[in-house]
């Protein structure tokens, strides 16, 4: 590593229930200030090392925080001392860090969140969604995670440059590895969909070149990912596994499990592929053309670009790492290894958003050949599709090194609702929640001409039987949602999506 200049330390606060993480939190400040790396470019503040002072708690902590350059947040199982607002010092300091857009690295202890305290649940709940988490069982487990995160943050910062994994010549290819006819492909479609300015013609040495791909005469990294006859005898975890679940959990043995390799044109088409495959699709009359029309369940431009934006956004340097498509009866899972690149956070996703590349070189060549655009424009389309389609909007989310978008199947078919004995303003209310998204009591109430008692019992009922969810506390601001999957029901499946830790990673 080349490591750069940094004027003065970066304050490194420790937030937590100090009773609960009383050791891990003397941990972390003696490696920190041992290690001979970190130690030059962090300071650890912890609450219990400062002197007794004529100043409240609450303004010694917040003022900490917005001096800090990196927050850490030790999340258990306990909650902590509540404030006259029912609010923890531990979820005060996280929310005042997301104000100040401070770098915030999140570890959870434990995998049993049904132990846990309700406003501890909903906070790490809060920060799953926003940035990355990683869990961990002991200081060491700790310390360990500490460490890769801190030395991330000054990778992504420049503070240390490494050069990055794509850019890194392949052990051992050669020119011979790389596949002519691959390369004349992508040459013959980026320039019909980009105007790519090399001649079909170009040798393989030249196209490289111009790529920025040839180091030394050796194809690197990223051209061997997108271009060689055999990539995984390179980069064996370059591929995808796909697999079939018939229920909404995790079965083994899988039934139905596919390895695809090759290039990752090639990987991507396959993926796609599959997952069409094993999800509903319908197949019209020919009254309009000579082909009939296919109606999918999911629309397979969301599928699609799912599955390029894992292959492009993966963090191939990860060893055995590889990237995981998951089919279940009420939702598709696409699991990469490599959390968002900051500052990126998967709430920004939702939102117009710069694009931010991990391979710079993978994506100028699938921008080439046109299978992402360079705008930050698909995740919006994603979401417009789902909606456009009555399905829920996807679901982006990260878990420690690894990124998940979660897309909604469409469960609700007319063939299971008929076993659910629903009244005609159940089923109506239903059908609004597909284009509309949530519903009030009071919406409920005037849509249907019903009292507030006959909406509450109706909303009620929906959520018994696992169609619908309510989100907020009882009262002002409370509203109703479509379930992701059905809790119970006539031959459906049994138990709703857990999210990432349902998932099926090895």
């Amino acid at each position: 590593r080349d490591v750069g200049g940094m004027n003065k330390k970066q304050r490194l606060f420790v937030s937590s229930v100090q009773k609960e993480f009383t050791a891990e939190r003397r941990a972390l400040k003696d490696f920190v200030h041992g290690d001979p790396l970190l130690s030059r470019f962090f300071d650890v503040f912890l609450f219990e090392d400062i002197p007794a002072a004529d100043h409240g708690a609450d303004d010694v902590y917040l003022a900490e925080v917005d001096r800090c350059g990196v927050y850490v947040a030790l999340l258990g199982n306990e909650y902590g001392y509540e404030n006259a607002e029912g609010v923890s010092p531990t979820e005060r300091e996280f929310a005042r860090a997301t104000e100040y857009r401070k770098t915030r690295l999140i570890f959870v202890k434990g995998n049993d969140d049904t132990v846990r305290h309700p406003k501890m649940r909903a906070l790490i709940r809060n920060a799953g969604d926003q940035l990355v988490r990683r869990r961990f069982e002991d200081s060491r487990e700790l310390v360990a995670a500490l460490n890769a995160s801190l030395v991330g943050h000054l990778e992504s910062t420049g503070v240390i440059q490494n050069q990055p994994f794509e850019e890194r010549p392949c052990s051992d290819a050669t020119l011979q590895d790389i596949s002519a006819e691959a390369l004349a492909d992508f040459v013959h479609k980026a320039r019909h969909e980009r105007q790519f300015p090399l001649p079909a013609q170009t040798p393989v040495a030249d196209v490289l070149v111009h790529l920025n791909m040839l180091h030394d005469g050796r194809p690197t990294n990223a051209a061997v990912l997108l271009f060689a006859t055999d990539p995984q005898r390179f980069i064996p975890a370059a591929e995808i596994r796909c697999m079939h679940f018939h229920g909404t959990e995790i079965q083994r043995p899988v039934p139905f499990y596919r390895i695809f390799k090759g290039n990752l044109f090639s990987q991507v088409e396959q993926a796609a592929d599959f997952v069409l495959s094993v999800t509903n699709r319908a197949v019209g009359t020919r009254s309009a053309s000579t082909q009939a029309p296919v109606t999918y369940e999911i629309p397979p431009d969301v599928i699609r670009e799912a599955i390029v934006n894992a292959v492009a956004h993966r963090d191939y340097s990860a060893a055995g790492a590889a990237i995981q498509v998951s089919v279940f009866a009420d939702r598709v899972e696409i699991w990469n290894p490599g959390a968002l690149p900051p500052p990126l956070t998967p709430a920004d996703l939702r939102k117009p958003h710069r694009s931010v590349a991990r391979n710079p070189r993978l994506c100028d060549v699938l921008f080439q050949a046109h299978y992402i655009e360079k705008y930050g424009t698909g995740t919006l389309m994603m979401i417009d599709q789902c909606l456009r389609h009555s399905l829920p909007e996807p679901r982006f989310s990260q878990d420690g090194h690894e990124f998940m978008v979660t897309l909604w199947r469409d469960w609700l078919t007319p063939e299971r609702l008929a076993g659910f004995g629903l009244n005609e303003r159940q089923r109506r209310a239903l059908e609004m929640l597909r284009s509309t998204g949530r519903i009030t009591n009071t919406e409920y109430q005037t849509t249907f001409s019903v009292s507030k008692r006959t909406a509450h019992r109706d909303l009620a009922e929906l959520i018994e039987k696992g169609l619908v969810e309510m989100v907020g506390s009882t009262g002002k601001g409370t509203y109703y949602v479509l379930a992701k999957a059905a809790a119970q029901g006539p031959n459906g499946p049994q138990g709703a999506s857990k999210g990432p830790k349902g998932s099926t990673r090895k």
